[in-house]
């Protein structure tokens, strides 16, 4: 699994110890964006375990060049992608990691809003409910939830793929080139604790408008 973080000293032991937690085998990639905050010290503490390995960027690069790094790293046969918040649960990989193992799917996605969760930012929720539409219109597809950071893939499908965007981008980017591909994608619901603003959360308005343009930008891109 791949762990992007940029600055989140408040919560990035407790969710490498969650991840740690989780009964598979697992090997976990962390990669740190430029952080300013004191997370690269507690990293470097992190990067003394067996089974963790810690790459930094001397600069804020955005979450995808993150992911990208981190996937010139990886060695397992699937791969996910885990938020350093705690916004997301770790204790559910195994309910997207079944229907890969099954062969019911090559990617799974956690769906937000099939499962339960926090009820607050609207304006937010709206956001991505129109960017699922956009996404299901322009890909013939009937996902409820394009921006998840939940994604799992067979390591054969992500190795696939070039990531060409830096920052939030990354996730329409890797919805669009999955879509097309025609692989077969499966939801399954997550449970979401999101936090606001106040709280440290990072992506804005102007991320939804990148991630419409990522979107029309992919879907005619050849």
């Amino acid at each position: 699994m791949i762990i992007p973080v940029y600055n989140e000293k408040g919560t990035i032991r407790e969710i490498v110890d969650r991840v740690e937690a989780v009964p598979i085998n697992k090997e976990i990639i962390i990669v740190d964006d430029g952080s300013s905050d004191g997370s690269r010290e507690i990293l470097q503490e992190l990067a003394a375990r067996d089974n963790i390995k810690v790459f930094f960027h001397d600069k804020n690069r955005g979450k995808g060049a993150a992911l990208s790094t981190g996937l010139k790293r990886v060695s397992g046969d699937y791969v996910i992608f885990q938020d350093a918040d705690l916004e997301y649960h770790p204790e559910e990989y195994l309910r997207l990691l079944e229907p890969l193992v099954k062969g019911d799917a090559d990617v799974v996605y956690g769906s937000r809003f099939k499962g339960s969760g926090r009820a607050f930012l609207f304006w937010h929720k709206m956001g991505n409910l129109f960017l699922n539409f956009v996404t299901n219109l322009f890909y013939n597809s009937t996902l409820s939830d394009m921006e998840t950071c939940y994604k799992m893939f067979r390591r054969d499908v992500i190795d696939g793929i070039t990531i060409e965007s830096n920052r939030f981008n990354v996730e329409p980017e890797l919805t669009a080139k999955i879509l097309k591909r025609g692989f077969k994608v499966y939801e399954v619901p997550i449970t979401y604790s999101g936090r606001d603003f106040s709280e440290g959360k990072k992506i804005t308005w102007r991320d939804g408008f990148s991630a419409l343009w990522t979107l029309v930008k992919y879907r005619f891109k050849k």
